[in-house]
């Protein structure tokens, strides 16, 4: 090998050396700080699959901080103040409806399962057995009120205006044989109604988280074919931002699918 061979392959391994020593340093900080993801989320069952998927991102480099929520209102407002990077407690519909109204730039990110929403007592084992005239409490945002009354509909129970649609409020009931009365409360409240109203809509996290098993203890409830699947919301703009696509992608694996079907029993059905 000639001189200039020789330099050659020296200016080669040296400067390789120099790219390597920067690029380990770089390498050993992102490992040993990863970037954070901070995502408000309601307990049951959002949370509970946010926490099983921490580890899986982790590994990713993203370190997933769940902030617990029991309201409907306060995840999108931390959203849209950057308090938050992202939330999952809610369907699109009432994302739609929640940002059109406040003036929000939120979207989806992803869906993960359906919660479906359904009727609940403390006092009456069956539908039929709930008197004439008997309080029925629903959800007073207007995506669920209107579900809530459309489910009632969908048994016969009521009948709505034809114009109404997926904005159906008390209002818009133009037959009632029974004579319901139905009274508007926040979702949150509603499992705590059951000790006077004769029964409640609720929807399946606050269901489970008031001891109830949706798929055995409703009274009716809706089917898999619900459209209303619980989302990952972010910022508009946010839905390609690597964390949330890493997030998203963990929450629509065969270990979420599992993990609802073993801990819930189909109370809660994947969306993907």
């Amino acid at each position: 090998m000639n001189r200039r061979n020789r330099l050659s392959i020296s200016f080669i391994v040296a400067v390789a050396l120099i790219f390597a020593a920067i690029a380990i340093p770089v390498y050993a900080q992102s490992a040993q700080k990863p970037v954070t993801l901070k995502v408000g989320a309601n307990p049951i069952p959002h949370a509970d699959l946010l926490n099983l998927v921490k580890a899986d991102l982790l590994a990713q480099g993203i370190k997933l901080e769940v902030i617990e929520i029991t309201d409907y209102v306060t995840p999108n407002l931390l959203l849209a103040e950057k308090q938050i990077d992202a939330n999952f407690f809610q369907h699109t519909p009432y994302l739609v409806n929640f940002a059109a109204e406040r003036k929000l730039s939120l979207e989806s990110a992803g869906q993960v399962f359906v919660a479906p929403l359904g009727l609940y007592s403390r006092k009456y084992k069956k539908l039929a057995d709930i008197p004439a005239g008997a309080v029925i409490t629903i959800p007073n945002d207007p995506t669920n009120e209107a579900r809530a009354l459309i489910l009632f509909q969908n048994k016969g129970l009521i009948k709505l205006a034809p114009d109404s649609g997926l904005k159906a409020t008390i209002r818009d009931i133009i037959e009632n044989p029974k004579k319901f009365a139905f009274k508007e409360i926040e979702a949150p409240q509603l499992p705590r109604t059951l000790d006077d109203a004769a029964a409640a809509i609720i929807n399946g996290s606050f269901a489970t988280q008031a001891g109830f098993f949706p798929a055995r203890d409703n009274l009716m409830i809706e089917g898999s074919e619900s459209p209303y699947a619980n989302i990952v919301a972010v910022r508009k703009g946010d839905a390609k931002d690597w964390r949330v696509v890493a997030l998203v992608k963990a929450l629509q694996t065969e270990k979420v699918r599992q993990y609802l079907e073993n801990n819930y029993s189909g109370s809660f059905v994947p969306a993907f």
